[in-house]
């Protein structure tokens, strides 16, 4: 008999296979759950089984030693951060060393995007220290929420004074800059009021992959640490259906490459810039990428943790026998 699997997703359009049934396992009958913003409190949520995560949440939570969650390193979401610093069309600034001194704005602090969009900028030179940061909502449509956590430091990052949307304050010159992980309405026209901090993201992001060796993870999968202590096998067999998913798409993207105009280029440049396996999930393939961001979690105060790879992403038949 299947063992069903309830999982929540972001409406990626490589899982359009999973979710039409061409890619199904003889194991599992996985019922994905396509949502707007991932589950709050995964780890008490009745309705899933797993769920796109937080690579950073998973991590930090692992640093205070909730087992709750089982992370698999299956990277669901993955991406340069360089495309996610936007600015005012008018500012002056195009290079991210030229950030230092700024304001800089952010849609949560402890977001795994984030967290990696302030470790590029360290790369160039540009450290916590260096900005003055603030927390806030990005359009007035966004919701008031903390966006801080624990990690208030008055002076050095606090929340946007009175709950002003930042793109307000980008224009009105008030920030310098932004960091979001989504474009804005109306972002892409060309009598948008905002442009990306860079004007050549493809150089950049490649002179960082060249540096770095990776496509930074942003979100992982996770599956309750329960439903993996009764059945171990369960982990691989999911992330090999989401893995499947992802091939069988991209298969039929470069066939039907008409979508948009120039999406053929996009596909022809990932083709002649990245090696085939970029995107390989497991944890020997993202081995390098894992340590470094549990550096940067160290380095930006997010969490004093000794984890490993290898004490972050464990065996799942470490869990056999645990209480359910």
């Amino acid at each position: 008999m299947k063992i069903t699997v309830r999982l929540a997703l972001r409406d990626w359009d490589y899982m359009t296979p999973l979710v039409l049934g061409d890619v199904a396992s003889e194991r599992l009958d996985v019922r994905v759950d396509r949502v707007n913003a991932l589950p709050e409190d995964f780890a008490n949520d009745p309705r899933y089984d797993a769920s796109e995560i937080s690579f950073s949440r998973y991590t930090t939570g692992r640093a205070r030693g909730d087992a709750s969650i089982f992370g698999v390193p299956n990277f669901l979401m993955r991406g340069f951060r360089h495309r996610c610093i936007i600015t005012a069309r008018t500012s002056r600034l195009t290079r991210l060393d030229e950030l230092k001194g700024c304001r800089i704005g952010v849609t949560g602090w402890q977001d795994s995007g984030n967290t990696w969009t302030r470790a590029a900028l360290a790369q160039a030179g540009v450290g916590i220290e260096d900005v003055r940061w603030y927390a806030g909502r990005l359009t007035e449509a966004h919701p008031v929420v903390d966006r801080l956590g624990p990690y208030a430091r008055p002076g050095r990052i606090e929340a946007v004074p009175g709950e002003r949307p930042m793109l307000d304050l980008l224009e009105s010159g008030e920030l310098d800059a932004v960091f979001t992980p989504f474009m804005p309405p109306g972002f892409f026209d060309r009598s948008s009021r905002f442009r990306h901090l860079l004007p050549d993201l493809h150089a950049a992001e490649l002179a960082y992959f060249d540096a770095v060796g990776y496509v930074p993870g942003i979100h992982v999968l996770g599956i309750k640490a329960a439903l993996v202590a009764e059945h171990p096998w369960l982990p691989q067999e999911l992330s090999d259906l989401l893995d499947e998913s992802q091939r069988v798409w991209l298969e039929k993207r470069r066939k039907y490459a008409d979508t948009t105009p120039w999406i053929v280029e996009e596909l022809g440049r990932v083709g002649r810039d990245l090696p085939p396996d970029w995107n390989a999930s497991g944890l020997e393939a993202n081995r390098v990428m894992i340590a470094d961001f549990l550096a940067e979690i160290r380095r930006q105060g997010l969490a004093d943790t000794v984890l490993t790879p290898d004490a972050l992403f464990p065996a799942a038949t470490t869990l056999v026998g645990e209480p359910a």
